[in-house]
Order: structure tokens, then sequence, then C-alpha cells
């Protein structure tokens, strides 16, 4: 068998629909989609939000957070299970749960209610995103097909981190915030319905007869435990700091407990070897510190245009247009350089425009114009953004066996989740820093304390630049110079 064929997705049953490139290509993307737009699309209905269910302001950050919380802390264990009991079993049973999670979202008359709901939607979204991206490795071969498709997937996946906070404030400004749920409710359950018409089932070659249980459960538990505990530091003083410092190390417990089972297990839930592969192990690095940035980017610009700028939320989704778009031209240009050249060069260019645009930021003035100071910055770092996120895409799934694509899935998914939530900490907790002296010397002047804000959002705009630096250097030393298009085995390029 060629290996090309040996990449082909292996239906389980005769009625297994004809492979149609484009409309698998388009139906991942739009499974993808969801999930990645419902990270963001909350946050500008929150303060919404917060009036009409009279939410606290300390419940109100898990209604963001505990989506997040699900779904990084279960992605490699859907991953595996995508991989043991097939991938579009587990994408219809993620679609179907991320629809019925939301509707019940949609409904929410509580903060507890809204809560669990967002919870629910994470752990379908888990499903969705390795499932999704495991399918789309398999139905297209390695090299420039693979590259192309992971092009789409990286443009939409960053396209819909932006578009969330437009068509969030669009939604909450138009028919009511409630409708951000409701819209996922018709797309999730049609999706299900059509999946077996359009994307035929594969599953790892060897069904396992025993599955990693111990395995699962200390993995999950301490990736959850770890992204919980990395959004208390940027919650109010008022979380006790015992909390925080406990919960880093019982996830710290439960992670290198989870190492141990590792070692030991019959079919573990993560074969320790597979990091052996450079290009799966300094991908998945350079993801952490690449969302890190992209979180930092989001978070802090949708701040500092509403609270230095004064800006509506309307008018701040809107600014995120452009920077939508150039992410897309980005991904493209990537998705064709990654065909000709090895993904290390592409991704290189696009940490350093990245870096760039982040350095423009820092240096914006308080009273910055859209135009001169936060638009060439927006297209200069979304340009890098949409130049990083297929190759490295492309470099963590290079030389993965097809019984391994679901486990793939799970990392880069996993790296970037943790990544974001990681990123966004270090960058917050340097940030606010100095609030307490700021606020002290603004003293209620509404001029200085205008300085003030600026000067927190100038320091997470750094701490950005400075997570994308280290991207770029990492990438240089550790990922190999090995095209896609050559096999798994070639030698890497010094």
């Amino acid at each position: 068998m060629s290996t090309q064929e040996s990449l082909r997705p292996h239906p389980t049953d005769e009625s297994a629909p004809p492979h149609r490139p484009g409309l698998i290509l388009a139906f991942l993307c739009l499974a993808g989609f969801m999930t990645f737009l419902d990270v963001s699309i909350v946050n500008v209905a929150l303060p919404t939000i917060e009036d009409e269910l009279h939410i606290s302001q300390t419940s109100l950050q898990y209604i963001v957070t505990t989506y997040g919380m699900l779904l990084g802390g279960f992605l490699l264990l859907t991953g595996r299970l995508a991989d043991a009991f097939g991938r579009r079993r587990m994408l219809q049973t993620g679609l179907i749960l991320f629809a019925l999670s939301s509707l019940l979202a949609g409904f929410g008359q509580s903060a507890a209610m809204l809560i669990v709901a967002r919870g629910a939607q994470g752990l379908g979204a888990a499903f969705i995103a390795t499932a999704a991206l495991s399918l789309l490795a398999n139905n297209f071969a390695e090299g420039a097909e693979r590259n192309k498709a992971l092009g789409a997937w990286g443009a939409l996946s960053g396209i819909a981190a932006v578009a969330g906070v437009t068509l969030g404030g669009l939604l909450t400004d138009g028919p009511g915030w409630r409708w951000i749920f409701f819209i996922n409710v018709p797309i999730g359950l049609v999706c299900a319905l059509i999946a077996p018409r359009i994307v035929g089932e594969s599953r790892a070659a060897e069904r396992r007869s025993s599955f990693d249980v111990a395995g699962a459960v200390t993995l999950t538990a301490g990736l959850v435990l770890l992204i919980f505990s990395l959004g208390q530091t940027i919650d109010d003083s008022d979380v006790p700091l015992a909390r925080v410092y406990g919960g880093f190390a019982l996830s710290a417990v439960l992670l290198i407990t989870f190492l141990l089972i590792e070692r030991r297990a019959e079919a573990p839930l993560i074969p320790l070897g597979v990091f052996k592969r450079k290009s799966l192990r300094a991908s998945n690095i350079v993801a952490v510190l690449l969302l890190g940035t992209c979180v930092t980017l989001f978070f802090f610009a949708s701040l500092f245009m509403q609270q230095v700028l004064n800006w509506s939320a309307l008018k701040t989704g809107l600014a995120y247009v452009p920077l939508a778009v150039i992410v897309a031209v980005g991904a493209g240009i990537a998705s064709q350089l990654v065909t000709k050249v090895a993904a290390k060069p592409v991704l290189m260019a696009g940490l350093t425009l990245t870096s760039v645009g982040m350095f423009l930021l820092w240096r914006a003035p308080s009273d910055a114009s859209y135009v001169v100071d936060l638009l060439p910055a927006f297209l200069i770092s979304g340009l890098g953004l949409g130049l990083s996120f297929v190759p490295v895409q492309v470099a963590a799934f290079t030389g993965t066996q097809e019984d391994e694509s679901g486990l793939s899935a799970g990392l880069i998914n996993t790296a970037q989740e943790v990544g974001g939530a990681l990123g966004l900490a270090v960058a917050a907790t340097y940030a606010f820093r100095q609030v307490e002296q700021l606020t002290e010397w603004a003293d209620g002047v509404p001029a200085r304390v205008t300085q003030a804000r600026t000067e927190v959002f100038h320091d997470a705009f750094l701490a950005g630049a400075c997570f994308a630096v280290a991207g770029l250097l990492l990438t240089l030393l550790l990922l190999p110079f090995t095209k896609a298009s050559e096999p798994a085995d070639a030698p890497a390029k010094a």
C-alpha cells in the first residue's frame, strides 16, 4: 500500500460516502469553527448577562473560564477515544452535546445554570475539536494536500477567535445575548445528522482490548485543575493564595502521577515514545507560546479600546474585522508556502511579524488613533498569526501514523488551550503588578487614570511580544528543517 493510500480513512462499513475532499474540508472546518468561536463570543456579552441575571463579578468569570477549562482538560482523552471508538462517532457525539448545552445556556436563568451549560459546551467542544482535526488529517495525505487543508483549518481557527468578539457585539446589541448560544443549536444538530453522508468512519487500525482509565483520569484532572488555577491568578484579589498555590501543587502531583502510570500501562493513553518526534515536540512547545501571544493580544486590546479609548463594545468588535481578514490572508499564504518550503521558515516569519505587531501595540499612546496606531499593529500581528497557525499545525502532524492522528490532534489542541490560559495568566500578573501604586498615583484624576491604565496595558502587550520572541527562538533551535512532503523518517537538515 502506498503512503498516500495508508493515510486515507479506513471505513468501517460498506456504505461509507465517497471521498469528496472539498465537501469534507468545508464540513469539518464548520464544526471546528463553532468551537473556536465560542471561546470568545461570550466576552462582549458579559456586562449584559451580569445586569440581566444579577450575577456577581466572582461568578461572572466562570462563564468564560469553565468552557476553556473543560475544553482544554478533556482534549487528550477525547482524542484517544476518537482513535479507539471511531472519529466520526465522537464528532457526532460532540456536536449533539454542544448543541443541547448551547440550548440550555440560551435558556439560562441563573449563574449556576449558565456555568453548568458552559462546562457541557466545553466538553462537547473537546470531542468536536479532536475528532474533526484527526478526521481532517486522515482524509488528506501528508504533503501539499494536507497542508492546504490545515491552512483552511488554521485560517478559520484564527478568524473565529476574532469573529467571536465581533459577532458577540452584534448579537448582544441586536436580538439579545441569548442568541450567542441559540445560534449553535441548529448548526450542531444538522451537522450531526448529515455527518455520515459526508465523511467516512475511521479509527485506529488495531482496536485496543483495554483502555488506560487511570491515566485518563489523572491527566484530565491534572489539566482541568491546572487551567482552573491559571484562571484564578487573574481573578479578583479576593481569591486566597492558598487555593491558587494549592491548585498548582495538586495539579503537578496529578501530572507526575500520570507520567508514572504511562510508563507502566499496557495500553497507555499517551505512548511517551511519541515525543521522540522532534517536529511534534517542538510544535507543541511553540504552540503554547503562540496562543499565549494570541490570547494576550485579544484580551488586552479589547480592554485598551474600551477602558482607555472609551469605545463601545460594538465599535471594539468591529475594530477587529481587518485583523480577522488579514489572519485569513496569512493562513492562505502559509498553506501555499509550506508545500514549497519547510514549515520552519514560514513559522519563523510569522512569529517575527507577530512580535513586531505586539511591540507596536506596546508603544500605542493613551490617545491612540485607530488608523495610525492600532490598525498597522493589528495588520502586522494578524498577518504573523495567520502565517504561524498553519505551520505549527503542519509540524504537529508531520510523520503522524494513521492510528495516532487523534493523539496528535489532542496534543496540539491541548498545547494551544494551556498556552492561552498560561499566557494570559502570566501577562496579567506582570501587567497588574503595579495597579495599587498606579491607582494611588492617579488619585481619581481622569487624565492620570487614563495614563495609569495605558501603562498596565503596555506591560501586557510587552509580555505578549516576549512570548512571540521566545517562540521564534525555540522554533529556530528546536524545529527540524524538514519539508512536510518528505517522509516521516527523512533525516532532518541542520
